[in-house]
């Protein structure tokens, strides 16, 4: 039986990946509502994405790539990152979002890290294992 695509054996013939592979990004996402972290609106956590550190966004309804949003770097002492919603809109749910994140700063970090290599069980455990906090 000859070598399939599959086979990673020395020896095996091997398919370059394409010139842009490179350039691929992995990423998980989800968008979190009330229901899973009793904060209102939307906190969407994802693994590495972009040059900058950790962190989640903050959407006062649901989440969107062209909506404004705070941001709120992930971490035992999370700090507001930026807020680019109108003045006062995220004032309540400022404190909210940020004891969200110290409490669950280290699942957080863990899948911002290692989360894109996570199968669909490994994604499910995390965010089952998410805490909201108390109402």
């Amino acid at each position: 039986m000859g070598p399939t695509a599959l086979d990673v054996r020395p020896g095996s013939e091997r398919r370059a990946p394409p010139d842009d592979f490179a350039d691929d990004v992995l990423i998980e996402m989800a968008n979190l509502d009330e229901q899973d972290t009793n904060v209102p609106g939307t906190i969407f956590v994802s693994t590495a994405l972009g040059s900058h550190g950790p962190r989640v966004k903050w959407y006062p309804d649901r989440a969107g790539r062209d909506l404004p949003c705070l941001i709120v770097s992930i971490g035992a002492d999370p700090k507001v990152r930026d807020d680019f919603l109108p003045k006062g809109a995220s004032r309540l749910a400022r404190p909210l979002v940020i004891a969200w994140v110290r409490l669950n700063h280290l699942a957080l970090l863990r899948f911002w890290t290692d989360g894109a290599s996570w199968n669909r069980r490994e994604v499910t455990a995390f965010l089952d294992g998410l805490v909201p906090i108390p109402k």
